[in-house]
């Protein structure tokens, strides 16, 4: 106890595995805390201090279920180890060989396939500014940025880091600001001491890491914050792997004015990764993701969240994806199926934890990378650079085949792992082991031949080792040389001295064996390490043709084309389509999705959407917002034909949903979007509006709306997609240039109505609220009284003229008379008149106002 207490004393906010024999025990807190998180038995051992120390255990050879249950639950766990010989001196000799956070995973059984594992920290720097840096240890990709306090929340949400560090000097209202962010999904927060953020100390880890002079080359040497960050994140990686990361070289700054801004709110409603009830599927991702590889899976997902503004790298995509479409993307797909994890297997060998299957898997994989090669040969330039990083390491696949058993066991302690014929020493020591079973039916034969006893058996057990087994009954008949080694009720147990001259020697070379291979192995990862750079740039361009491969697998299998990108303002879209409604639709056979254009420019900046409810105005305008997020990925997008200007920004303000937690209401949580929008939007954002102010009184919202509308058409000038039930909104393109009405169309038949889903111009006639009702499933007797209720509201209307004209000028004070003009422009109707009736009226209205 002694020694677990003062190893337990460095892991003081971590749960401590302790291994003693077959089990992992944990004691005192830790013990109660794993029993009620992982449902095992809490048991007492001994005492402490005069009380009971609470125990609870798991087996060594389940030990990683249990850890993916602890980190999923957002636990951090040291794993102590026995690694010195057992002795009377005193307990075996152990230490804590690895420590499993919820950010810095490595092992596969506890990592989904296409799951990232990041950690990220955060500094908070003087004067409003705060630095970040996260890497995976997977990837051995390292990365910094920097960004104001209130910009914290959406870059949290797109690393989405399985643990956040922070320092311990934080302010409280810093420190709220973090812990809040832990709502937005599963995200451990670790307290780190204060004097690990430090600037200075981070440039120089970095520059140690990267084994360079200076971080000019990546354009990293002026973020102090991030510095800071940087050198608590790499201190933290290295203290919970045991060791230095020695696959990371290189860093990459990601800077706000890089990457398409997509807010939080905006990666929800799109449902790029999970869908709004919080499941992985059906969303875009789900729908793009036919990848054959985890670490390709991983990529696109990558792709999908961080696009980039400048268009290079997604032309480049489209132009390889052209290619493969009419080239071996088939053949290339049937080799990429079944290959191993190669990023995150030469993590792990870096780290030194790779088992001796993940080698095998690494072997294999090489040898399927050979294949590749050549079929991507003579392609676009893309793909042909692709295939020189494919080649696998001289010698790398060889030493592999030579030194591994083709069918290892799981692990080294349990030997069989080194293959034979590998090392000359190992291969006398298992011969030995071998020729063990002919030894012993060549001496149980001339042992019954000797004593006559014909029942005699040469047996073996752990606890006694090899021993001659002889009845009572046939005791008298054992020779003078046989020596007793243990009774039992029916049988006498003896050992010879030939006997016990075999057993020392065989039990050696099983012990020596085991040994040898431990030693091989760690000999094995040595010369291993210097392939780790190549197999890293291996892993990426595997990862990267995997990608480009599923999307056009996705391209040709959904019919989808190519966009064409423009340096001057458009969105134009022809015959778009929401791809993951589309593929509901055929999956459920509902019907074909009906396909609609869209043209926004410089002319014609903002469409303002009417019709009915369960019309389609949400889809119409989430899969405007997916089909440029796809182009600017460089993937093909699901319409006939697209073309598409500079985009910085997708902004969303769709659906409602109160915030309890946080004690907001659906409207504060509309205005707060709202506002955030209006702030951050500019001319090449896109912003889709939906139902904005339905979550106050009538006329509050119409008024919000309206000036919200009026906002981003004057001033932010953003591609916008404005949807309302507000009819008084329909008023807004006549006095507004760059802004039109279109509609969802519906027919109605008697009192049912058929949702026909096509986008049409002009505003909508009604909004069928009450056949909406009906379609629900609403009592009859309800519906009809609505009715009849919105019968007489209408006729009211109509009576008192009650419809507000948000866009007329201001009404004339009652004092002011109506002048001759004033009274002869209200009663010309100009739709009414001919060309010469207008230039006429004309004439009459400048003579009125000549008299004054």
């Amino acid at each position: 106890m002694q020694q677990y207490l003062g190893i337990k004393a460095d892991y003081p906010d971590t749960l401590l595995l302790y291994r003693m024999g077959d089990f992992y025990e944990l004691f005192y807190a830790d013990a109660e805390k794993a029993a009620r998180l992982l449902n095992i038995t809490l048991t007492q051992r001994g005492q402490s201090a005069g009380a009971p120390v609470a125990m609870a255990g798991v087996p060594f050879h389940s030990v990683e279920t249990y850890l993916a249950r602890l980190i999923k639950l957002g636990e951090s766990v040291a794993i102590c180890e026995q690694v010195g010989e057992v002795n009377n001196k005193g307990p075996v000799e152990r230490k804590v060989v690895r420590v499993v956070t919820p950010g810095t995973l490595t092992d596969m059984e506890l990592l989904g396939d296409k799951t990232e594992s990041l950690l990220l920290a955060v500094h908070q720097g003087p004067r409003n500014s705060c630095g970040l840096a996260w890497l995976s240890i997977t990837k051995g990709e390292l990365y910094l940025a920097e960004c104001a306090p209130d910009e914290l929340a959406d870059w949290v949400a797109r690393i989405s880091p399985g643990e956040l560090l922070f320092s311990a000097g934080a302010t409280p209202t810093f420190e709220s600001r973090l812990r809040a962010l832990q709502t937005s999904g599963p995200m451990t927060v670790t307290l780190r001491p204060d004097w690990q953020f430090d600037a200075g100390l981070g440039q120089r880890k970095l520059l140690e890491q990267l084994q360079a002079a200076s971080l000019a080359p990546w354009q990293a040497q002026e973020l102090a914050q991030a510095h800071a960050a940087a050198a608590a994140l790499l201190a933290y990686a290295e203290h919970t792997q045991g060791r230095a990361l020695t696959h990371l070289h290189s860093i990459r700054v990601q800077r706000n004015d890089e990457l398409i801004d997509l807010p939080q709110t905006t990666r929800r409603n799109l449902e790029l990764t999970l869908t709004l009830r919080g499941e992985e599927q059906p969303t875009l991702f789900s729908l793009l993701d036919s990848c054959m590889t985890g670490m390709g899976s991983r990529l696109l997902k990558n792709w999908l969240l961080s696009p980039r503004r400048e268009r290079s790298e997604a032309q480049q995509r489209l132009d390889a994806i052209a290619a493969l479409k009419i080239g071996p993307w088939l053949k290339l797909r049937e080799q990429l199926k079944g290959s191993s994890d190669v990023e995150r297997i030469t993590a792990r060998l870096a780290l030194r934890q790779v088992r001796p299957r993940e080698l095998v898997a690494l072997r294999q994989t090489l040898q399927k990378t050979e294949l590749l090669t050549p079929l991507l040969r003579g392609l676009e330039p893309y793909l042909t650079q692709l295939s020189e990083h494919l080649l696998s390491p001289d010698g790398c696949a060889e030493l592999l085949t030579s030194a591994v058993d083709p069918e290892p066991a799981a692990l080294v302690r349990d030997g069989g792992v080194i293959a034979g014929g590998f090392d000359a020493e190992l291969d006398e020591l298992r011969a030995i082991q071998t020729n063990c079973d002919a030894f012993l039916l060549d001496l149980e034969g001339r042992e019954k031949a000797r004593t006559g006893i014909a029942n005699l058996r040469v047996q073996f057990n752990k606890v006694h080792g090899f021993f001659i087994e002889v009845t009572q009954g046939q005791v008298d008949k054992v020779p003078s040389d046989y020596r007793r080694r243990q009774t039992l009720k029916n049988v006498e147990r003896f050992i010879t001295p030939e006997l016990k001259a075999f057993e020392d020697k065989a039990l050696s070379a099983q012990e020596r064996a085991l040994s040898r291979e431990k030693f091989l192995y760690e000999q094995l990862l040595d010369h291993m390490q210097q392939f780790v750079p190549r197999l890293t740039r291996l892993a990426r361009a595997l990862a990267t043709l995997d990608a480009l491969c599923a999307l056009t697998e996705r391209a040709l299998t959904l019919n989808w084309c190519a966009p064409q990108f423009a340096k001057e303002p458009c969105l134009e879209i022809s015959q778009g389509r929401h791809p993951v409604v589309e593929a509901r639709l055929a999956e459920t056979s509902s019907g074909a999705f009906i396909a609609n254009d869209t043209r926004l420019g410089p002319r014609q900046r903002m469409q303002i959407i009417t019709g009915p409810n369960m019309g389609g105005k949400s889809t119409y305008m989430r899969q405007i917002a997916v089909i440029v997020l796809l182009a600017s990925i460089g993937s093909y997008v699901p319409a006939a034909a697209c073309r598409l200007g500079p985009i910085d920004a997708i902004h969303t303000r769709i659906g409602a949903a109160d915030d309890l937690a946080n004690a907001q209401s659906t409207f504060m949580l509309e205005m707060l979007e709202a506002a955030q929008i209006l702030h951050a939007a500019t001319p090449n954002s896109l912003v889709l509006m939906d139902e904005v102010g339905r979550g106050t009184s009538t006329f509050d919202g119409l008024a919000l709306a309206s000036s919200i509308a009026t906002q981003l058409h004057d001033k932010t000038q953003a591609y916008t997609l404005f949807a309302t039930h507000y009819f008084e909104l329909t008023e807004f393109p006549a006095t507004h240039h760059a802004a039109i009405n279109v509609h969802v169309s519906a027919a109605e038949s008697g009192h049912d109505i058929v949702f026909l889903h096509e986008i049409q111009v002009g505003p909508a006639s009604r909004s069928y609220g009450i056949q909406v009702a009906r379609l629900a499933g609403m009592p009859a007797a309800v519906v009809n009284q609505a009715r009849q209720t919105l019968a007489a509201l209408e006729a009211k209307a109509s009576e008192t003229h009650a419809q507000v004209d948000l866009f007329a000028p201001p009404p004339v004070a009652e004092h002011v008379a109506v002048s001759a003009v004033e009274k002869a422009l209200e009663a010309v109707d100009p739709d009414a008149l001919s060309p010469r009736e207008a230039l006429d009226a004309l004439y009459q209205l400048k003579t009125l106002a000549a008299k004054g």
